[in-house]
């Protein structure tokens, strides 16, 4: 799962767009118990976190790309943004946002994989990423799904030298992705599944840790968010289910099964 000692290519950073930042602060804030704090004045743009006890695990700001829809992006961690950059174009993605200083944060380029899945690229600064994860509340897993999932493995691991080791799922094959280095079981982050119809579309999905799937689902549906999966135990991986916030945006919860 996800830890917080970033790497090129491991997932560091995740926030969400929306065209009401304060009603998604408090549907967040009842569905998985956050706190929001803007980020600051107006140079900030109506940025802002979500807390867990003083400790940073998400991020909401205003839609700002023209024809944007309500959606998390998560951003992986990049030694040179600009490289990054360069390296999506040639590989026949979308450069969206080019690389820019954030303050003194970092740097981010927003990004458009050749399957049309959107991500982002954060080169870090004073903020190297998320305070917490993998814990209750907080992002422990991230998702593609895509048309192509080997092709998708061949781009994002020109830009970030992912392994992938394949598993076989109910009704799908999984690709289960780790960082470049180490043992490779123990640095898995997410994985790649292929699109499971005809009208859905590339993307990237977080899962978020819960410790009652049952209990969140409730919250979920009761401030005004959908369920998309109910709730079903995946053996060996755990219990998930998967939601739709009032604004459409797509995410999912998980709890694990314990190790050890």
């Amino acid at each position: 799962m996800l830890g917080t000692q970033y790497t090129h290519g491991s997932p560091c950073w995740i926030d969400l767009g929306s065209p009401d930042p304060a009603a998604a602060a408090d549907f967040y804030g009842t569905a998985l118990g956050w706190e929001y704090r803007p980020a600051g004045g107006p140079e900030t743009g109506g940025y802002g976190f979500f807390h867990q006890d003083g400790a940073t695990v998400a991020a909401l700001g205003p839609l700002t790309e023209d024809g944007a829809h309500s959606a998390w992006t998560v951003y992986f961690r990049s030694t040179d943004a600009a490289t990054t950059q360069m390296v999506t174009a040639a590989e026949g993605g979308r450069v969206r946002v080019r690389a820019m200083d954030v303050m003194d944060a970092g740097r981010m380029a927003a990004l458009t994989d050749p399957g049309g899945a959107e991500f982002a690229v954060w080169e870090a600064g004073s903020v190297r990423g998320l305070d917490r994860t993998s814990s209750p509340g907080t992002l422990v897993w991230v998702e593609l799904h895509t048309s192509d999932p080997e092709a998708a493995l061949g781009f994002y691991g020109s830009l970030f030298d992912w392994r992938s080791a394949t598993m076989e799922a109910p009704g799908m094959t999984y690709r289960v992705v780790s960082t470049a280095g180490g043992d490779q079981e123990t640095a898995a982050f997410g994985g790649v599944a292929e699109l499971r119809g005809p009208g859905e579309r590339s993307r990237w999905i977080p899962y978020f840790e819960v410790a009652d799937i049952d209990a969140t689902a409730e919250a979920v549906t009761g401030a005004g968010g959908t369920v998309l999966l109910p709730a079903a135990d995946i053996p060996d991986v755990g219990r998930l289910a998967w939601f739709a916030d009032p604004f459409g945006a797509e995410f999912a919860v998980l709890r694990p099964t314990p190790t050890g």
